[in-house]
Formats: structure tokens, sequence, C-alpha cells
């Protein structure tokens, strides 16, 4: 009786074992890292070479929280966790240069890619000093574009690994990195929805 539970435990593990070799496997075709943190409700998990090593529950939960936060010092949670109608009323009341600033450093983009990004000229983001708000129109593209850096930082748990990725070539943008779609609102959802395949760990 114990020698038959013996194999079985084997012949979990070993079964164990291919799935996690084969999801590594697809996140690499992906231009997924091979070890990056899943998230959200389920239990934090790293995904590395042939093993699965579940993480105990973090105790520094408010530091990773606001290592997801880009824009605000004084946010209460990460700009992917805000309601629509919170976006909103942040939107409508224009994002600041300081916080611009604070995106840009966590993104590790320069003025010419977020000028790209956002549609409009390099200098109108440049202009703009400290406590100065942009418009609503271009507030609500800059939240959208904390948002995915937000859900991504919290996806990878990596804010260097999600910054690589977003220049990579993905199998699931026909081969675009999702840098080349953020320009557009089709593209940026697009983005998003490959981020959440890989939070459930769909690759494609």
């Amino acid at each position: 009786m114990a020698k038959g539970a013996s194999i079985t435990k084997m012949a979990k593990n070993s079964r164990s074992k291919v799935e996690v070799a084969t999801r590594v496997a697809k996140a690499k075709r992906s231009g997924v890292p091979a070890s990056f943190k899943a998230s959200g409700s389920r239990p934090k998990k790293i995904y590395t070479e042939g093993n699965e090593v579940e993480h105990l529950p973090v105790s520094g939960k408010d530091s990773i929280k606001w290592e997801r936060v880009l824009m605000s010092a004084s946010a209460e949670k990460p700009e992917s966790q805000m309601t629509s109608l919170e976006k909103m009323e942040a939107t409508r009341a224009g994002i600041s240069k300081k916080e611009l600033e604070r995106l840009k450093l966590k993104a590790a983009l320069d003025y010419d890619q977020l000028a790209y990004i956002l549609g409009v000229a390099r200098a109108t983001l440049i202009n703009k000093k400290g406590s100065e708000r942009f418009s609503p129109m271009l507030s609500e593209k800059i939240m959208n574009l904390a948002d995915i850096y937000s859900y991504g930082y919290e996806v990878f748990g990596d804010q260097q690994e999600f910054n690589k990725w977003i220049f990579q070539p993905i199998a699931a943008l026909g081969g675009k990195s999702p840098y080349d779609l953020l320009d557009n609102q089709y593209g940026r959802e697009e983005v998003k929805n490959v981020i959440g395949r890989i939070d459930y760990g769909v690759y494609s």
C-alpha cells in the first residue's frame, strides 16, 4: 500500500514538472521572462526551469503595492486597481507634470517615447512645470498608460522585466512589440489583454 502511494506521488510530481516545463516553454515563445511572478487572488508563484516555487504570503504587502503606484506618492492604491470613477475624477482634474515625471522615471521612458505614445509634441510634455496640469484629454491617455504599466508590474512582479518586455516582439501581437501599439486606444487594450492572459497562464 505504501509502495503504491509512493508510485502515485512520483507520477503526480512527474506530471507537475512536465506541466511547469510546458508553461515555461510557452512563456519563452511569448517573450515572457522564464521567471516572472504571477499575481492576482491566487498564491504568488515564480516559474523557473523545471520547478514551480510557491511563495509565502508577502508580509510587506504595502511595499509591493507602492511599487505598482506610478504617478502619485499620495495614492491609496495602484492605478490598475483604481475604479473607472476614480480614474475619471483624476483625469478631469488633470494629471500634473510631477506625476508624469514619476511615471516616466518608473517606466524608464524618455520624452520622445512618451510623446509618441501620447500622440503629442515633445514640447507639450516638457514645457509643463511641477504642479501644472495637462488637459483632461491628455491626462486620460497618461492614466491609461499608467494603468497598463501598473498592471504589468503586478503580473510580472518585477519592474525591470516588464520594462524590457514592453519593447520585445510578441507573437500574440503579430510580432510587434507592446510599445508599438501603445499610441492607439485599441492597441493599448490589446496589450492589456495580453498581460491578462499572461496573468492567467495563457500564452499565445
